[in-house]
């Protein structure tokens, strides 16, 4: 070996020294763990569910044993061929097994034999882990550590278990819980939802059920700051919620009378009336401020019924810990894993593994629902916020607990989309090149001054488009179905819409879309005044994020209207991704009527957005006046000009508000600095020659299925099929 092949040896002895030193490290917590119990101790098995200490230790070594020393470490001897019988769990393509409600007879081998086996298994994962361990093998060994993990946590729910059909009452450890504080009442925290990812995102190990990371959305929500304690339980209790039929499911019912459950599993009403619970101290006190432990799915859901709540979704829960404002949710993995509203199932696009190992999650998606979190017995760094337990609704013996939701309401609705401005404005006014998002030009004030422009000499885009849809509108009314759902992205006031509805009476069901919910309501109430046959059912939403139609519209044949040429408002890639994903929001089949304005001369498209009255002018500062009156903001608007400028090279219209003087503004706690003469970027709007849009169009997965352009100045509408 020559000198320069020193420090890659040398990395490749620490690299197997780390992997040893991890293995040996969760092989001896599980024994650790056994260490405090006698042979009798590992050996009984108090119910079918349950599995003997004594069989959790031989299982994991069992499993290392056959997943990874048979294939993978040459001259492997097998430490006893029996094993593969009496410690194989449900591994249905590696052979037949010991029943599991038959475990605790299993009396041979002894805890100590099994302690051999170990033993075994260990010395020759040393030898597989220090001879250059492929991928697979290192993939492998990362799944037997969190397995190993997984059974540690299950000696501990079978071992209470256990413990608690004694007479005896015996203590598993001495050390009881430390007196709770108070715990204070439980705040509901507001997210947003919308269209959020959940799934394992890498890097390091993850469970195969927790793959792949995908889109969910998810409606406005509250989450509950922290767990349900006992003191809230003990008045689920006393206000009859055991015996009250109409707070529980169906088979939740049945469960409660069949199985006389009065209290959560380990609870038992002592002399004088005091409640008592059985834990790994021993039995113990009710702590009124501890979280409340294994309940039921069953019962969770009674309890949620009873305060008027819900459970969260597995996906609400996920998205809520793992975004910013979820630094405030407490004991979301310390204390007990918290039932969800969710069953196990897969994920879109889960596919199990080859062999006996794709069997490890799949073949259980049925019948069960998830948990998330952690529980104070869960092995340390064993969790993860993808992290996806699963038991079935009745069961009880799980370190399982209760976290409360329910759905957004309208002031929580504002409060989020305030925050979600404010975030946008930090983001754009922070950047070397100041920019705010157009869509917040839309509150009720930018509406009529919006509505004001359109009725400007100088802005040809509405009174042209106006006079084309007033022809064209039969025509695009003969194309829509009989109970049709007419969705219109961004309506503001609805104005041109008016021209449709008139020309389609056969019209069901209008959904209005727009972030501004002060514009939209006053819109749709005048809408259902005019038209008091059609169904209106607005959608508060940011119309390039809405993934989901209102009930009122969905099964109905679908008609998109996006006028005004605010398809111009996007870069062609964005106006590509807008027009896509609109595909998706109004389905197959749908129709989309979209309003394009055409490249023209400038000499007309400047006066358009900078006329000669300023009421472009205020429309745009009266971004800064929302920043200033909804955000505490201090922007003095009289510094700020506005600007119109045509981009030949990118054939786009640009809107700036420029800084007159050097000057520094404030936002929630941030300086804002402006030189003079520095910008802030608040719109584009994209001209288009008609075969680029129809270009950009079929990108985006529509036909043009007919086109009408207007005379000078010119104007597009574009009926699209889906």
């Amino acid at each position: 070996m020559s000198p320069d092949d020193t420090p890659a040896r040398e990395a490749s002895e620490a690299r197997a020294i780390a992997l040893v030193d991890r293995y040996l490290a969760v092989r001896r917590r599980t024994e650790a763990l056994a260490k405090p119990l006698s042979p009798e101790d590992q050996g009984a098995q108090s119910m079918p569910d349950a599995s003997p200490v004594k069989w959790h230790r031989a299982h994991t070594a069992w499993f290392f044993e056959t997943f990874l020393l048979t294939p993978f470490l040459p001259g492997y001897r097998v430490f006893d061929p029996a094993f593969a019988y009496l410690f194989n769990s449900y591994y249905e393509a590696v052979g037949p097994r010991q029943p599991r409600p038959l475990r605790g007879l299993v009396t041979r081998p002894s805890a100590d034999e099994v302690g051999a086996y170990r033993a075994h298994v260990d010395a020759a994962m040393v030898r597989l882990l220090t001879t250059a361990p492929t991928a697979e093998v290192i993939e492998r060994l990362d799944l037997g550590l969190a397995h190993e993990e997984q059974h540690q946590e299950l000696i501990l729910m079978d071992l209470l278990h256990l413990f608690a059909q004694s007479p005896l009452q015996p203590a598993y450890r001495d050390a009881a819980s430390p007196e709770r504080a108070v715990a204070g009442a439980v705040r509901y925290l507001a997210f947003e939802g919308g269209l959020v990812e959940i799934g394992d995102a890498g890097p390091g190990f993850a469970f195969d059920n927790e793959r792949p990371r995908h889109k969910v959305h998810l409606e406005p929500y509250r989450l509950a700051d922290r767990l349900v304690t006992n003191g809230e339980w003990l008045a689920f209790i006393e206000d009859g919620g055991y015996r009250r039929a109409d707070l529980w499911l169906s088979d939740g019912w049945a469960a409660v009378n069949e199985q006389a459950w009065e209290a959560p599993l380990y609870w038992r009403r002592e002399e004088g009336g005091a409640w008592s619970v059985m834990t790994l101290s021993g039995r113990r006190p009710v702590d009124p401020h501890a979280p409340v432990g294994h309940v039921s799915y069953y019962e969770a859901a009674a309890f949620a019924a009873w305060c008027g709540r819900r459970l969260p979704t597995e996906a609400e829960w996920e998205a809520a810990v793992t975004a910013s404002e979820g630094q405030a949710l407490r004991q979301t993995s310390d204390e007990a894993w918290q039932w969800t509203a969710s069953p196990y199932v897969a994920y879109p696009g889960f596919k199990p593994g080859a062999g006996a190992l794709g069997e490890y999650n799949g073949k259980f998606m049925i019948n069960q629902m998830v948990l998330r979190g952690g529980a104070a017995e869960s092995p340390p760094g064993h969790t993860r916020p993808s992290y996806r337990n699963f038991f079935h609704p009745a069961q009880r013996w799980a370190f399982t607990g209760v976290r409360l939701a329910d759905d957004a309401s309208t002031s929580d609705r504002e409060t989020l989309q305030a925050s979600t401005f404010l975030d946008d404005a930090l983001a754009g006014l922070t950047a070397a090149r100041k920019t705010l998002p157009a869509k917040y030009f839309y509150d009720a004030e930018g509406s009529r001054l919006f509505e004001a422009i359109c009725e400007l000499p100088e802005y040809y885009p509405t009174r042209t488009e106006t006079a084309l849809l007033r022809r064209i509108a039969p025509e695009i009314a003969a194309r829509v179905m009989e109970g049709a759902a007419l969705v219109e992205f961004g309506s503001g006031a609805s104005t041109k819409t008016r021209l449709l509805l008139d020309a389609m009476p056969q019209l069901g069901v209008y959904v209005p879309i727009d972030i501004s919910k002060s514009a939209l309501d006053e819109a749709s109430e005048a809408l259902r005044r005019d038209y008091p046959g059609l169904i209106v059912a607005p959608l508060v939403d940011d119309f390039t994020r809405a993934v989901r139609l209102p009930a009122a519209a969905r099964g109905r044949p679908v008609t998109g209207f996006f006028p005004g040429s605010t398809i111009g408002n996007f870069a062609p890639p964005e106006a590509e991704d807008f027009l896509r994903g609109a595909h998706e929001l109004l389905g197959d089949g749908a129709m989309f009527v979209v309003g394009v304005d055409i490249a023209k001369s400038p000499d007309i498209l400047v006066p358009a957005y900078d006329d000669a009255q300023g009421v472009t002018a205020a429309f745009n500062k009266n971004v800064l006046a929302r920043i200033n009156s909804e955000l505490g903001g201090d922007f003095d608007l009289d510094t700020f000009d506005h600007r119109a400028v045509w981009n030949a090279e990118e054939s786009r219209m640009e809107m700036h508000l420029v800084s007159r003087i050097d000057q520094t503004a404030h936002l929630a706690g941030r300086d804002i600095r402006f030189e003079a003469g520095e910008t802030i970027h608040t719109e584009n709007s994209y001209k288009y020659a008609p075969e680029m849009f129809v270009d950009l169009a079929r990108r985006a997965g529509w036909k043009v299925a007919a086109r009408w352009i207007s005379d000078s100045p010119s104007f597009g509408v574009f009926a699209l099929a889906g």
